[in-house]
């Protein structure tokens, strides 16, 4: 086909919203409606991360710059993590390495419609997960944990990712 006219359907798929960033896996595993708009100034939990011992908070700033801003808080004092949660552009989840395309949050402004923050989450099972007994549970036994601890065998932890973004219009004065 000609260049010229692979040049309208290259417009059209951009028009489209098919975006060069998307994740390669098309839905996240866990489906949810975008949450209830957030008021400026009013702080929330975007996802809580049992495993990681994190909740990812934001707030809508109201400014052109940030008109978002994310932090992640500790869930708990004294929460023992069995994964760790990393930042999603440092490690560039791929599919091909095992990364999951996990969830995506999307909150509306109050103030401004058209804006959203959004999260996108990934997550990569830990390596050498623990077996399941006859009933179906994972059990850690503490002499054979200490055992295998001093050995040297450690079990690599679960990961997750957070990709946290502002997408739409910018209404911030």
């Amino acid at each position: 086909m000609p260049w010229n006219r692979c040049v309208p359907l290259l417009a059209a798929a951009l028009l489209s919203g098919a975006a060069v960033s998307a994740p390669a896996q098309e839905h996240p595993e866990v489906a949810r409606e975008p949450a209830p708009p957030q008021a400026v100034g009013a702080a929330h939990t975007l996802r809580q991360i049992p495993e990681a011992c994190a909740r990812i908070e934001g707030v809508f700033t109201g400014q052109a710059e940030p008109p978002y801003r994310f932090s992640v808080k500790e869930s708990y004092p004294g929460c023992q993590p069995r994964a760790r949660l990393v930042n999603a552009d440092e490690v560039r989840p791929d599919p091909a390495q095992g990364w999951i395309y996990h969830d995506e949050i999307r909150i509306p402004s109050a103030a401004c419609p058209g804006q959203a923050a959004v999260a996108r989450i990934w997550r990569k099972p830990g390596a050498g997960g623990l077996a399941l007994d006859a009933q179906g549970r994972a059990r850690i036994y503490l002499d054979q944990a200490k055992a295998d601890a001093d050995a040297g065998k450690r079990p690599e932890p679960a990961l997750y990712a957070a990709q946290l973004r502002v997408e739409g219009e910018n209404c911030g004065g």
